[in-house]
C-alpha cells in the first residue's frame, strides 16, 4: 500500500515531537505539528493565546492546516508517511472545551481517513509546560480522554504506545507498521 497515512497523537506533553524527531532522523517522512505555528502568528498579530481568545477561529486554521497536510501526504512517493497529529484532534480538542463548531469539522474527518493511529498516554514524568503548551497535566490527563473517545468516535482503534525511551517507543511504532 502507497502512502499510508499515519498518526502520532496524543495529550500536550507525551512525547509526540521527540518521537516525529527520531522517526525523521531515520529517514522516515513526517509532518509536523502546526498548532505552534498558527499560535505563533497569531502573536505576531497581538493575540497571545488565540484558541482561549478566539477558539473557533483558531480550530478552522488548524483543521485547515492539517487537511492540507492530508493532502500533502497524499503525493508523497512514499510507503507511508508520519502525521503528528490528525483532523480529530481538532474536534477532540473542541469537545474538550465545550465549543461549538460547524457540521463541516466532522465531514471533513469522516471523509480524510488515516490508515493507522498511534497514540501516546499522559506521562507525568516527561510532562512540562512552556510558553505554547498552556495546560496542567490534569488538563493534559483529560485532552488524552477526549483524543481517545474521538478517534473511536471516527472508527478508528488507536494503538497506544507504552511509556519507554524515545528509541524504544519509535522501534514500536515502527515494528506495528
Amino acid at each position: 500500500m502507497k502512502n499510508r497515512k499515519i498518526v502520532i497523537t496524543g495529550g500536550p506533553g507525551t512525547g509526540k515531537s521527540s518521537i516525529i524527531n527520531r522517526l525523521e532522523e531515520k529517514g522516515e517522512k513526517c509532518l509536523h505539528e502546526i498548532s505552534r505555528q498558527v499560535t505563533l502568528e497569531a502573536k505576531k498579530q497581538g493575540i497571545d493565546q488565540l484558541f482561549l481568545e478566539q477558539p473557533l477561529l483558531f480550530s478552522e486554521k488548524l483543521l485547515e492546516g492539517r487537511l492540507d497536510q492530508y493532502l500533502e501526504a497524499m503525493e508523497f512517493n512514499s510507503d507511508h508517511i508520519f502525521l503528528d497529529r490528525g483532523l480529530p484532534d481538532v474536534v477532540a480538542y473542541m469537545d474538550y472545551f465545550d465549543t461549538k463548531y460547524p457540521e463541516i469539522f466532522n465531514k471533513i474527518c469522516q471523509n480524510n481517513r488515516y490508515d493507522l493511529i498511534f497514540i501516546l498516554p499522559p506521562w507525568k514524568e516527561i510532562y512540562t509546560s512552556d510558553n505554547e503548551r498552556y495546560e496542567s497535566y490534569e488538563e493534559a490527563l483529560k485532552i488524552s480522554s477526549y483524543l481517545y473517545s474521538t478517534y473511536k468516535r471516527y472508527g478508528y482503534n488507536p494503538i497506544e504506545v507504552p511509556k519507554l525511551s524515545v528509541e524504544e517507543r519509535t522501534s514500536f511504532i515502527l515494528d506495528k507498521i
